[in-house]
Order: structure tokens, then C-alpha cells, then sequence
């Protein structure tokens, strides 16, 4: 037997028949709803592109980040913390990965163009093109793919992208990335979107999680159902706007058949029959002359305003296209391309000698200087040669949408007016903007001219024909029309109030149920990141439609319900945001494979640190995780928890120079550090002995902590108990204390003595401050093996101690 909960979910069009066949509504309002039911056109995100694995990110020249530097990504999922202090160059990596990839900056939008500006280029590295640029592996077969965004003038809209494959061949950007997917699972949660993604009413939140669910249909069914009964209401409402004037002027008739129709108009319900019957008493043959005639006498031409101002856009857009010096913006490009090939060969290889012809020093820095100018106007004039043949072509497009083919019913007449109008529909063919200026300023005139001339002979006609009864009856005759039409609107509308009733809650349903997988999800995240908080975050709804919905969310403290906004911490709004972006970019149809997530730690008590370890653990299991942070917290609750990850450091020295490498044990790069400067035979005696003793005090000190943490962690203390207690230690004696005695305020001699000969000695100088002259670079090679066999002893000391107290 099949598992049924194996097979896929029925699509919204199925399950809206399912309940309309079992709404119990009547025959005619489940008519009107399977009309108006739309077909499902719904579509997974990223359906034309496919799996995306981020595998670097490189920039140079912006924000903190001066000469190039590369932040190497492990691949396939798997946590990655990457550190640094602020300012030292993370988040700007984080921003270049988004900006590469979306074409954006999150944290700049919305602020003055004047900040942006001066903000995006790295001050201290003037003479770097800026750049930014991710190595992607795409598809099944992890193809290699670099996205590349480059500067080449002084604005930040001055750039473009450039998306090359492995071997070097040129891609496009779409069959790299899918632009619906980057908006509906977009995988960046800059720190600027922790606070600013929960404001207001959450609208772009929600309409992407319409489009994820698809939901459209829903939408789109409703409005279907709305319109229906609007368009009913218009007709109702044209057909009484008509009866009150249309009296009016009967009543002033001495005619009997106006007098007639007058009755047939007066009382609370006109009569439709008698109405008809009267104007179907005429003679045919007369009745088909003057139906041809009325035609004749509303026949309206082109509007003159309009075409006016068709005319003047169409000759704006030429003049525009004339100015620009190059016809082709593709040529602009290929010329600036050409000229930065050329530069890029004089810095590389350093020559002012032409590389085609030989000729020595043409290629000189005021050639380069001469060159660059070129290449900005080359690119100027390109885009505003784009600009203008864009302009053109809108310009065209509103003007064929002006000409209207000639009416039906004059079709076939070898009249001068089907003739004109025939020159007027041609003008469609015509689409040089200066020709068809010409062209439709005078076809419109003629056939505007003829138009009237046809309306007054077919308005003499008319009048003659009958006298002062035929223009009455032609206004009859529209009533007519109109009162049929709301006369089946009426039912119509009472059909589509009944479907929209039954409709609307089945929508809130059928909505409710495709959601509620996303906010179990919504709710487990903020379980793991608030489990300690008193605020719970109950239901996850959308109300509303796309562009005018919002997400509702179901808070309350302590069993009740409160407004979000007003009761929770800076911490717990971060949670939240946590909360509803996770699910979203881990939606299973992502084409994504990671997440880039920038300081998500700020704000956050030690709890939810832990919280937020754990949760980004549970994401990186079917993703590569990517967060930056300057927040130590987080790496402590990795190792507290014991969650595997990769956490490298970026550090940053003066002009921006910025430089990333794996973070290793704090004891082994603690000696590492220290072994490297006694190594050093040229550094100065007065430095080593101010500076070495001081790192291995910190390799001591880190290895207490280690063992301290671990023997806490094992006793049950959670990582914000953890911290405080070792945050009260101030001197190295009482690190040791705490580390093999369980108490800082105890004497560790015997007990340092005991696990490593010599030792106390060490700490005591480190506790005071205090060391003896290291004249040699064999002393100094001493101190730190001292150290290190201080600090393993200590680590295994307070192993050892732990295993005993557990025995």
C-alpha cells in the first residue's frame, strides 16, 4: 500500500473543485465560480536554474577592503563562522558576496545617495579598481562559475558585471542566477535587515511567501470574483444614470411613441419589453439605413491631443538619438573595452611600448591618463546612446499604440474615408521615430478632417430622416442595450456576492494550511534562539493579498497576547528576524545552497547565543552557513555545544591591507605566536623581554580557560553561567586554581608542581608581571617550551582531576 503521506501536495486548483463540488451553494453560483476559477500556472522558484554553492568571495578597493583579498569558502554544507573585530574587513566581504550576486548593497538602501558615494570605495586604496566577486559551482555538476562586479568610473552605478565560466568563456548573468529566486529565497540577512524586516507590515515578507506557496491562484481567484461583481454594479448603475435624462427629454415630446416609451420608463421597474417591442415596430430597411447612419455619426478619428504629443515625443527621441556621437552603444563598450585591454596590458606588464606595432614609449603615463578619459566618455556616450534608442523605441511603441485599424464595419467600402483611414493604420509599419512623426502628424490631420465631415453629413441625415423622434430613439436605443445588460447583471452580481462569501474563508484556509509548515518552522527556530524568554511566538499568518497584505504575527507574554514590537528586546526582534527568514531561504525549491548572514550575535543574551548556534548547526546540515561576527560568544557556544564548523579570522593592518586564515586552539596559536618571535634572532633583547613572556602568559591563561569551560560544561553550567564565573578572574594564579582546583581562591602550587616540575615558578612571573633577562635566542626557545609543557599539563591536570571526581 502507498504511503500517503509520501505523494506530493494536490495543487490549490484541485483542492478549490474538491470544495466547490461539496459547497452545497446553488447550480448557478458554482457556474459563475468555475468561470472565473483560473488555470494553475504556478511554477517552483529557480525552475531555469540550477543548485548554487558559493565558493569565495573576493573584493579589492571597497569599503574596508584595500588590495584584493580572497575569503576561500569550504564546499558543501557546513557551519563557517568567519571572525574579526569590527572594522577589520568582515562584513565588508559579506556586502561584496550580496553586491556581486543581487547587484545591491541592503545596507545603503534607503539612505542619501551622498553617504553611498562616499562610503563604497575604500579610502586608502585610490589607484585599485574597485571590485567585488563570488566563485559560484552551479548546477548538478558544480560547474565553476565567477560573477565579477567592477567599477570603471567614480559613481556607484558606474559598474558592470561580468559572469565568466572556469575555461574562461563569457556567461550570462540569468543562466547563472535566477532573479525570482534572489527575491523570493534570498539567501543575505544583512545586519541591517535584523531590525528592518520586522517594521511595519512585513508586505515584501509577505508577498514572497505568496509566490513561494503559490498563492497567486488564491489572489488572483478572489480578484477574479471581485471584479465580477464590480462589473455588474457598472452596469447597473450606467443603465439608472440613463433613465432620468432619457425622461426628461421624452416627457418634452408631443410624439405618441415618446409618449409611450416615457410610460415604459416611469415606475420603480422600467419596462424592458415594451421598450423593445417599440423599437422593434420600425421598418427594417429604415431601421438598417439609420443603424449605419448612427455608426457614421459617432465615428470618432484619432485624438488630436494625444497625437500631438506623440508627435512631439517621437521627434524629442530623434533629436536625442541625433546628439548622441556614437549610433551604437555596443561599439562605445567595444571601443572602452579595447582601450581598458590596453591599460590592463601597461600595468601588467610595465612597458610604455606598443604591443602591436613595437614602437618604444607611446604607451607612456600620460597616454594611460589620456586612455582612462577616453574609456569613461566611451562608456558615457554608450549609455546614453542606449538611453536615447530606448527613448526611441518607447517613443514608437506609444505611437503605433495610438493607431487604431480601420473599424470593422468600414472594411470593404471603397469609400475616401475607408481610404484615409487605411493610410492612417499603415502608419503601424512605420518605425524610424522622424518618419513616423511626419507620417502620423499628417494621416491624423486628414483623417480627423474626414471624420467630421462624415459625422455632420450622417448628424443632418439622421435629423432629416425622422424629424425629432430619431435622435430620442437612437438614446432609446442605447438605453435599451444598457437596461438588458443590468437587467442580467442583477443576477450575475447576487451570484458573485454568494460566491464571494463562500470563497473568502476557504482562501484564509487553503492559505493557513500551505503557511502552516513555515511557521512550525518560524516557531521551532524561535524555540532554539528564545527558549528561556517569556514572549512566544504563536501563529504565523498572511492577510491580504500581493501589495496590499501583510504577515500577522501571533505574540504573548506569559499566556498574553501583546503586539510584537512593544515587548520584545533588541535580542528577541533579532530572533524574530531569524525566525522568519530562515525559513524562507531554506525553502526546499531554493536553488541556493547557502546563506550569508552578517552579525547576527549583536543584542543577544548568552541564552540565545546558544539558541543561535544550535539553529545554525540545524541549517547547516543541508546548507553551507555562512555568518560573520565580531562577537566571540558564538564561537565559545560552538565549542560549549560541540557543533563542527570552520571558523576563520580576518584581521586588518594599516591601508586596508586585509588578511584571512583559519582560527586554530587558542593554546596551539598562542605558541605558535610565541614560538615565532623567539625564533627570531634579529628581534631586540629589550622586545623579547617585554613582549614574549606576555604570550605565554596568554597560552597559560588560554589553556586554563579551556579546561575551566570544559569542566563547567561537564557539571551541567550553561555558556552565560560559564562566562561570568571566568570572567571574575583577573590574575593567572587564580586561572590555575580554577583550572585544576575547581576554585579560584585556593592555592594551586602542590597541585601545579605535581602534574609539571618547574611550573609554579612560571606562574608566579606571569601572575606578577615579572621575568628574568633573555639575553639568547635559546632562552627565549626555553620560555616558550616551558609553556607549552606548563599549559599540556594543565589541560591533562584538570583531565585527570575530572576523571578522578567522576570515579
Amino acid at each position: 500500500m502507498t504511503d500517503q503521506t509520501d505523494q506530493p501536495p494536490a495543487s490549490l486548483r484541485t483542492l478549490l473543485i474538491d470544495r466547490l463540488g461539496h459547497s452545497g451553494l446553488a447550480p448557478e453560483v458554482r457556474a459563475l465560480l468555475n468561470e472565473l476559477l483560473p488555470e494553475d500556472r504556478s511554477q517552483d522558484v529557480g525552475g531555469t536554474v540550477g543548485p548554487v554553492e558559493l565558493r569565495s568571495i573576493t573584493a579589492a578597493g571597497w569599503r574596508g577592503i584595500g588590495p584584493r583579498t580572497t575569503l576561500e569558502l569550504p564546499p558543501g554544507p557546513g557551519l563557517v563562522v568567519v571572525a574579526g573585530p569590527n572594522g577589520s574587513g568582515k562584513s565588508s566581504f559579506a556586502e561584496a558576496a550580496e553586491t556581486a550576486i543581487t547587484g545591491h548593497n541592503s545596507r545603503w538602501e534607503g539612505r542619501r545617495a551622498g553617504d553611498w558615494q562616499k562610503g563604497w570605495r575604500n579610502l586608502h586604496s585610490p589607484d585599485v579598481t574597485p571590485e567585488v566577486g563570488v566563485e559560484l559551482a552551479v548546477g548538478e555538476r558544480g560547474e565553476l562559475v565567477t560573477v565579477r562586479r567592477s567599477w570603471h568610473g567614480a559613481k556607484v552605478d558606474d559598474a558592470r558585471t561580468e559572469v565568466r565560466a572556469v575555461d574562461g568563456s563569457e556567461r550570462k548573468l540569468e543562466e547563472v542566477l535566477d532573479a525570482e529566486a534572489l527575491d523570493l529565497a534570498r539567501p543575505f540577512l544583512p545586519y541591517s535587515e535584523l531590525g528592518s524586516m520586522i517594521n511595519g507590515t512585513l508586505g515584501n515578507l509577505h508577498d514572497a511567501f505568496f509566490k513561494l506557496l503559490g498563492l497567486e491562484l488564491l489572489a488572483e481567484f478572489d480578484d477574479r470574483v471581485k471584479v465580477a461583481a464590480s462589473e455588474c454594479e457598472k452596469l447597473i448603475k450606467r443603465a439608472d444614470s440613463l433613465t432620468g435624462p432619457l425622461l426628461d427629454e421624452l416627457n418634452s415630446l408631443s410624439d405618441p411613441r415618446a409618449r409611450e416609451a416615457a410610460q415604459a420608463l416611469s415606475g420603480p421597474k422600467p419596462d424592458v419589453g415594451r421598450v423593445r417591442a417599440l423599437l422593434e415596430s420600425r421598418v427594417p430597411a429604415a431601421e438598417a439605413e439609420l443603424a449605419r447612419l448612427r455608426q457614421y455619426a459617432s465615428l470618432a478619428g484619432p485624438d488630436p491631443r494625444e497625437v500631438d504629443g506623440a508627435v512631439a515625443r517621437l521627434r524629442g527621441a530623434a533629436a536625442s538619438a541625433e546628439e548622441a556621437r556614437y549610433g551604437s552603444a555596443e561599439e562605445a563598450r567595444r571601443l572602452a573595452d579595447l582601450l581598458e585591454s590596453a591599460l590592463e596590458h601597461q600595468r601588467r606588464s610595465g612597458s610604455s611600448d606598443c604591443p602591436v606595432c613595437g614602437t618604444q614609449g607611446p604607451l607612456d603615463r600620460a597616454w594611460a591618463q589620456q586612455a582612462r578619459s577616453e574609456v569613461e566618455r566611451l562608456r558615457t556616450e554608450a549609455v546614453a546612446a542606449e538611453a536615447a534608442r530606448k527613448e526611441a523605441a518607447v517613443a514608437v511603441r506609444a505611437a503605433h499604440d495610438l493607431v487604431q485599424p480601420v473599424p470593422v464595419w468600414l472594411r470593404g467600402e471603397a469609400s475616401p474615408l475607408a481610404s484615409v483611414w487605411q493610410e492612417w493604420a499603415q502608419c503601424r509599419d512605420v518605425t524610424h521615430p522622424s518618419e513616423l512623426a511626419n507620417r502620423v502628424e499628417r494621416a491624423a490631420a486628414v483623417l480627423d478632417d474626414a471624420c467630421r465631415q462624415v459625422r455632420e453629413d450622417a448628424a443632418l441625415r439622421l435629423s432629416e430622416h425622422d424629424g425629432a423622434w430619431r435622435p430620442v430613439a437612437v438614446r432609446l436605443s442605447e438605453w435599451l442595450g444598457a437596461a438588458e445588460a443590468a437587467e442580467a447583471a442583477r443576477d450575475r452580481r447576487k451570484h458573485a456576492r454568494k460566491a464571494r462569501t463562500w470563497l473568502r474563508p476557504i482562501i484564509d484556509e487553503l492559505r493557513d494550511e500551505r503557511l502552516r509548515p513555515f511557521a512550525q518552522r518560524s516557531q521551532g527556530v524561535w524555540q532554539k534562539l528564545c527558549e528561556h524568554s517569556s514572549v512566544v511566538l504563536g501563529s504565523v499568518t498572511l492577510a491580504g493579498t500581493p501589495g496590499r497584505g501583510k504577515v500577522e504575527l501571533g505574540v504573548s507574554v506569559d499566556d498574553m497576547d501583546a503586539p510584537a514590537y512593544s515587548v520584545m528586546s533588541q535580542g528577541e526582534l533579532h530572533s524574530l528576524a531569524l525566525s522568519l527568514f530562515l525559513p524562507r531561504a531554506t525553502h526546499e525549491a531554493s536553488p541556493f545552497g547557502f546563506l550569508v548572514i552578517d552579525d547576527p550575535v549583536q543584542s543577544m543574551d548568552p541564552e540565545k547565543v546558544e539558541g543561535l548556534a544550535r539553529v545554525l548547526d540545524s541549517c547547516a546540515r543541508s546548507r553551507q552557513v555562512v555568518v560573520f561576527t565580531h562577537d566571540t560568544r558564538l564561537q565559545q557556544a560552538i565549542v560549549h555545544l560541540g557543533i563542527k564548523a570552520t571558523v576563520l579570522r580576518v584581521t586588518r593592518q594599516t591601508d586596508s591591507v586585509v588578511g584571512v586564515e583559519p582560527l586554530t586552539d587558542p593554546v596551539d596559536q598562542a605558541l605558535a605566536e610565541a614560538r615565532a618571535v623567539s625564533f627570531d634572532p634579529g628581534l631586540p633583547r629589550e622586545v623579547a623581554e617585554h613582549v614574549l613572556p606576555a604570550m605565554c602568559r596568554v597560552a597559560v591563561e588560554a589553556a586554563c580557560l579551556e579546561a575551566v569551560r570544559h569542566t563547567l560544561r561537564e557539571q551541567g553550567l550553561g555558556l552565560g553561567e560559564i562566562e561570568r564565573r571566568v570572567a571574575s578572574l583577573d590574575r593567572t594564579k587564580s586561572y590555575v586554581s580554577l583550572a585544576l582546583l575547581g576554585d579560584e581562591r585556593q592555592h594551586a602550587r602542590e597541585a601545579v608542581e605535581r602534574i609539571c616540575r618547574g611550573g609554579w615558578a612560571l606562574v608566579e612571573a606571569f601572575n606578577a608581571g615579572s621575568h628574568a633577562p633573555l639575553p639568547s635566542v635559546d632562552e627565549r626557545k626555553d620560555l616558550v617550551r616551558r609553556t607549552k609543557a606548563l599549559a599540556t599539563a594543565i589541560l591533562r591536570g584538570a583531565g585527570n582531576r575530572q576523571a578522578g571526581g567522576a570515579r
